[in-house]
C-alpha cells in the first residue's frame, strides 16, 4: 500500500514513489489510482498528476463531486505546491533563489515541452520559484514552487537555465538513474479544505531507498 499522508471523508493523499504511474497506462503496469481504489474498496478520482518517474504527493477523492471541489482549488491556483529537485548544475544567480519566467508549449511529436523567452510562439507564460536548500558534495538541493501549472513545467525550465534534473536524460541530463526515476519530489502541498474549511498542510518524505535522498538534512 501506498504511504497515507492524510485522509477524510473526501478525500486521500498518498505519497508516490518514483516509477509508479498515477493512472493507468498502455504499460498495464499497476498505478496509484488501482492501488488507492483498491483500498478505499470504491472507485477513486485522480485530482493532480505526476510524472511516473517523480516521487511525492497525489490527491485522490472519494466522490465525482469531491474531485470537481479539489480539482477547482488547483485550476484557481488556490493550492500552494512545493517541490524538491536534485540538479549537478546550481543555477546561476548572485543569490541563493531566484525566480523563473518562460513561454512554454507542448510538442506535438517529441512529449517535451518546448520553452521559449517570450510568446510568439504561442506558448503559455509559466513561473517558477527556486531556493538553493542544500550544496551537496556533487548537486544541489533546490525547493521549488510553481505558480503556474504546466506540462513538465519544472523538468523543462530547470533544464532551459543549465540545470537538468539529476536523472532526467529527456531534458538533458547526461546520465540516467539505474532505476529511471528523477531525482524530482513533490514534497508539500497547502490548501484550504473545500468543504470544511480547515487549512490542510501536507509533506511527504523524500524516497528513503536512494541513497542520494537520504543523505539530505535540513537544518
Amino acid at each position: 500500500m501506498l504511504q497515507v499522508l492524510h485522509e477524510d471523508a473526501n478525500c486521500v493523499i498518498v505519497n508516490k514513489p518514483a516509477g509508479l504511474p498515477t493512472q493507468p497506462d498502455k504499460t498495464n503496469n499497476r498505478s496509484a489510482l488501482d492501488i488507492v481504489a483498491r483500498y478505499l474498496n470504491q472507485k477513486a478520482f485522480i485530482v493532480n498528476r505526476l510524472d511516473r518517474p517523480t516521487s511525492g504527493i497525489l490527491l485522490f477523492a472519494k466522490t465525482s463531486n469531491s474531485a470537481g471541489k479539489f480539482s477547482a482549488l488547483f485550476q484557481k491556483d488556490k493550492v500552494k505546491k512545493s517541490y524538491w529537485a536534485m540538479v549537478k548544475n546550481k543555477p546561476e544567480s548572485e543569490s541563493e533563489s531566484g525566480t523563473l519566467t518562460h513561454y512554454l508549449k507542448k510538442g506535438s511529436k517529441s512529449k517535451k515541452s518546448l520553452v521559449y523567452n517570450d510568446n510568439s510562439k504561442g506558448g503559455k507564460k509559466s513561473i517558477l520559484n527556486y531556493q538553493v536548500l542544500k550544496n551537496l558534495d556533487n548537486y544541489h538541493l533546490l525547493e521549488l514552487e510553481l505558480e503556474t501549472g504546466r506540462f513538465h513545467q519544472i523538468r523543462s525550465q530547470l533544464a532551459a537555465i543549465g540545470s537538468p534534473i539529476k536523472g532526467d536524460v529527456k531534458y538533458g541530463a547526461k546520465r540516467k538513474n539505474q532505476d529511471r526515476s528523477i531525482h524530482l519530489h513533490a514534497r508539500k502541498l497547502v490548501f484550504t479544505h473545500p468543504f470544511n474549511n480547515e487549512e490542510i498542510t501536507v509533506v511527504a518524505e523524500v524516497p528513503q531507498n536512494d541513497n542520494l535522498w537520504k543523505s539530505i538534512t535540513i537544518d
